[in-house]
């Protein structure tokens, strides 16, 4: 029989060891600040084309 992991879905969590724990919430905030960085430093290419549009609309 395979193993089915939805049957885990209603046990108990168990406790991570603290180093892990500190571990994967160092790697989470170096992610969201890398993301972060990435939105300030990057166009956002769907507002850059409206703009680009409405300007050539107001040309005409």
């Amino acid at each position: 029989m395979e193993y089915n992991p939805f049957k885990d879905i209603n046990r108990p969590l168990k406790e991570v060891p603290k180093e892990l724990k500190s571990k994967v919430m160092s790697d989470i905030a170096m992610a969201k600040l890398l993301m972060d960085l990435a939105a300030l430093f990057s166009y956002n290419i769907g507002d850059l084309i409206e703009s680009v549009i409405k300007q050539r609309k107001n040309e005409k």
